[in-house]
């Protein structure tokens, strides 16, 4: 059945044919009304336009099509475009991901779902060697237009294995663009521009999120929408500190902006959405204006995202800053498997709380306390 894929897609007439979004440039006037969407619900009808705008969009993973998907991501598609559009693969991560970088050598748009990103630990070669590699090495001569998708790190009681969070992993590779995204406004404009993309993408959703709802205004639901891969997003504004996050613990900043509002400390909360490019000029900017920085992710704290904002606050700004920069991560540890541990090791709002303040200096410094 994989194999199968590539007679509609080897067809010139179909590497060729026009593409819808492409026509859409004129201005349009939008309602002011705001819905509710999910996030799996906002990713399922990205994938589903992209599809109906361009045939050489196709999807391919382990379960995506007769199941719908593990998390119903790709639910009706296989009823919509059939098998060689929606192609369920074995379980071979490694085997599935060569075939579709191979494919987008050719001129295809695969996207492609690791059923969680710790899976994508199989197929590291073909997406970190030959999906990020290729157009550096081809002298600009093979473009690879290519998705990863699929849910990344820590779910509930998963353990060690299948809580990784591959944001600073693949952040690191030249070559590569890695999104992040929180709401469903993020999901859905983040996965339309990545499958439009010319180069290979790391979309790194959050199995968390997918159930929970946002408002979407009609700008959003439009087939025209997307947003810009690179660019952050300030979600509350604010004077006092600045705190950075991404996917799920966005949500949490934002909620520790509320408790820190209780003690007249005013947050402003950028959703960073890009890992690989990052939004600089974005965090630069915030922190000139409040001269404090907590930097909040889930994953390990060595070589983090975290880490690298530091370096490039440090080293662009310095003389900015009234206080040290906090770091809150997940701890140095294998995620445990233990409820209560599992807790203890990943970042609460208490903890995004706690740095604000101590930089800010309304709290007894960690140093001073022991």
């Amino acid at each position: 059945m994989m194999l199968r894929i590539a007679k509609t897609k080897v067809c010139l007439r179909n590497l060729t044919a026009p593409i819808l979004w492409e026509g859409i440039k004129t201005q349009r006037n939008y309602s002011s009304g705001v819905k509710q969407m999910m996030v799996r619900e906002a990713l399922n009808s990205a994938l589903d336009e992209e599809m109906a705008a361009d045939p050489r969009v196709f999807l391919m993973g382990e379960e995506i099509g007769e199941y719908q998907g593990a998390y119903k991501v790709s639910k009706g598609l296989l009823q919509k475009y059939g098998p060689d559009r929606v192609v369920d693969t074995p379980i071979t991560e490694a085997g599935f991901t060569g075939l579709a970088t191979g494919a987008a050598y050719y001129g295809l748009r695969p996207v492609l779902e690791f059923m969680t990103f710790n899976f994508s630990m199989q197929a590291m070669d073909h997406l970190v060697n030959s999906a990020a590699k290729t157009f550096y090495m081809s002298g600009g001569n093979i473009s690879v237009p290519i998705v990863f998708r699929g849910p990344n790190g820590a779910a509930l009681g998963v353990g060690a294995q299948h809580s990784q969070c591959y944001a600073q992993w693949y952040g690191a590779v030249p070559g590569l663009k890695v999104v992040a995204p929180y709401s469903s406004e993020d999901a859905r404009g983040l996965l339309k521009a990545a499958i439009r993309d010319p180069d290979p993408v790391v979309f790194l959703e959050n199995e968390l999120l997918y159930g929970q709802s946002f408002p979407v205004s009609d700008e959003v639901l439009d087939p025209s929408f997307t947003l810009p891969i690179g660019k952050a997003k300030i979600e509350k504004e604010g004077r006092d500190v600045t705190i950075t996050a991404f996917s799920r613990m966005v949500d949490y900043a934002l909620k520790a902006a509320e408790t820190l509002e209780k003690e007249d400390i005013n947050a402003e909360v950028i959703n960073i959405r890009s890992i690989r490019p990052l939004d600089r000029s974005a965090i630069n900017a915030s922190v000139r204006k409040t001269n404090r920085l907590v930097t909040v992710e889930e994953g390990f704290p060595q070589h983090g995202v975290g880490a690298e904002i530091c370096a490039s606050v440090v080293e662009e700004i310095f003389e900015y800053l009234d206080a040290p920069i906090e770091r809150i991560t997940g701890a140095d540890v294998p995620l445990p498997y233990a409820t209560n541990l599992e807790r203890m090791a990943l970042p609460q709002i208490e903890d995004i709380v706690r740095a604000a303040k101590r930089v800010c200096y309304r709290s007894i410094p960690i140093a001073a306390a022991v």
